[in-house]
């Protein structure tokens, strides 16, 4: 299996608060890994610092085996290839859905905007948005915002996407709609790292499943594993309070 990502003994801290300790885990090309916890365990945080919106204060994180925390990565061309899909969208309210997937191509990718234009609208096809290209996102739904903050991560043509909570923001009809879009996605071979409170999803999306709590990892295995039979009394307490739920 290629490693396309490899966290090593990665430490985040927040003034005298310890967030992340000591992690260390990996995710191989094609992978759907789905990382599962109480709020506050470290899960948002972890992908922040993956993608260098938080700079960690210890360890390493080796993209392709290189660490990204050398001085010598370019840190824009290396969020282009992990493309990030966050909780409340991030779209910029004053440009419409299109220009919203183009922008980004342009400005970092330095793509003509026509070739940026041609790719914006086959991963908005995709995620089912084409018909909403000229749209603001205040005209837009929730969930029509989210798919194309998809489309908008998606065509970067990034190596791996990063999901963060991406459907906690949402009403509960319009959740559907996007966790559609992310199950085709994973079908697509996509390698995706996706911190998530939809227990369905993960189980029947996920490769591998992940479960923080206090900042540290306590399993990370298959789903069945983890769901039906886990070795932490930790995870076990979770998942029944969740699925009660």
């Amino acid at each position: 299996m290629e490693k396309i990502i490899e966290i090593k003994h990665l430490q985040k801290s927040f003034g005298q608060n310890e967030v992340l300790k000591d992690i260390n885990f990996s995710v191989n090309k094609g992978e759907v890994v789905c990382i599962i916890g109480s709020s506050g365990s470290g899960k948002s945080t972890l992908l922040r610092c993956l993608n260098l919106l938080e700079i960690p204060t210890s360890g390493d994180i080796l993209y392709h085996g290189q660490n990204i925390l050398e001085q010598n990565m370019s840190t824009a061309v290396y969020r282009a290839k992990m493309g990030m899909v966050f909780q409340q969208f991030n779209l910029f309210n004053n440009l419409t859905v299109l220009d919203n997937c183009v922008v980004g191509q342009v400005k970092v990718l330095n793509r003509n905007k026509e070739t940026a234009r041609k790719t914006a609208m086959e991963y908005l096809d995709l995620v089912g948005m084409s018909q909403f290209i000229n749209a603001k996102p205040h005209q837009i739904s929730g969930g029509q915002k989210q798919r194309v903050a998809i489309a908008r991560a998606l065509s970067m043509e990034p190596e791996a996407l990063l999901f963060d909570e991406p459907t906690s923001a949402l009403d509960p009809e319009m959740v559907g709609e996007v966790l559609k879009v992310m199950k085709n996605l994973a079908r697509s071979g996509l390698t995706m790292l996706v911190v998530t409170h939809e227990m369905g999803f993960a189980h029947d999306v996920a490769n591998r499943v992940v479960f923080m709590d206090g900042g540290v990892i306590l399993e990370d295995d298959v789903p069945d594993v983890i769901f039906n039979n886990p070795k932490n009394e930790r995870t076990r307490i979770f998942l029944k309070r969740i699925l009660e739920v």
